[in-house]
């Protein structure tokens, strides 16, 4: 029986890809956060999982957070998947496109070693009705909310998954913490929320410290930066480009004046191999 895993990092975000075609076990909940543990697993922030065998599409993914459940999308996570097809010949240009949570994103293989990715991660919105948000249908820009007992002036936005950004003079990984559980479970987002705590440099830069919505304190997170310098350009504080500054490195997000988004980052290579049998048995 096959096992097999590769396992890469893109800006400390490390993630497993699991190919179905080379690895013969059911992809549960349970296998999921066993694989990712970090002290009775392989241990990673997430799993990439396809190509698909039962797509339409001939590049199709999908993206599980380290407690079990699916992503609508991930900017890292699309980053590392384009990387393993490369690496595996899935594809031979450097410019192909990658099925995910029932849309296409394009992919650009920026060296010969792709170690650089751009993804088009598609558009952003700052509707309510599209994030989600509670309450009138409205754009969640600068609103006030109350939170936990404490006051958060909210941008909240989505690429395919919700975001809720908070600026601040002073970004750190303790109020990151501290805030981001409550913040993620809030009322105020029916389907929970990733968070960003970000404090601008300058016209083109920005510091962010993030909480992940199923995954927790993270190094960096690809739809988190489009999210963070989306709202910061929405609220008049930075013009695109944008270069974003993360615990775990350096991404850069390019934004239209109709909010399309495009990433760019490094994606490395850290191991591969099958995974054991003592672990393959407690599959559930």
């Amino acid at each position: 029986m096959n096992a097999y895993f590769y396992k890469y990092q893109a800006l400390g975000n490390d993630m497993v890809v699991i190919d179905p075609a080379r690895f013969d076990f059911a992809l549960t909940p349970a296998t999921i956060q066993l694989i990712c543990d970090r002290h009775f697993g392989l241990g990673a922030d997430g799993i990439c999982y396809g190509p698909l065998l039962d797509g339409t599409h001939p590049r199709p993914m999908r993206f599980f957070n380290p407690d079990g459940s699916e992503a609508g999308k991930s900017g890292n996570g699309l980053r590392i998947f384009a990387r393993y097809l490369w690496d595996q010949g899935y594809v031979e240009q450097p410019v192909f496109d990658i099925w995910i949570g029932g849309g296409v994103v394009e992919a650009e293989v920026k060296d010969e070693m792709a170690r650089t990715l751009t993804i088009g991660m598609g558009q952003l919105s700052f509707r309510s009705a599209d994030i989600p948000v509670s309450g009138p249908t409205r754009e969640v820009v600068n609103e006030v909310m109350t939170i936990a007992g404490s006051d958060y002036r909210v941008t909240a936005t989505t690429i395919g998954n919700p975001h809720c950004v908070i600026f601040t003079d002073q970004v750190s990984e303790a109020v990151t913490r501290v805030a981001g559980p409550a913040i993620e479970v809030d009322p105020h987002f029916p389907q929970r929320t990733n968070v960003q705590f970000v404090r601008v440099v300058d016209r083109h830069t920005i510091q962010v410290e993030i909480w992940e919505r199923g995954a927790g304190y993270t190094l960096a997170s690809g739809t988190s930066s489009c999210a963070a310098a989306g709202a910061a350009i929405r609220t008049g504080q930075c013009d695109s480009p944008v270069e974003v500054r993360m615990p775990g490195g350096v991404a850069q997000v390019d934004l239209t004046p109709d909010w399309q988004v495009t990433l760019t980052g490094r994606v490395e290579a850290v191991s591969y191999g099958s995974l054991a049998g003592d672990l393959v048995a407690k599959f559930a």
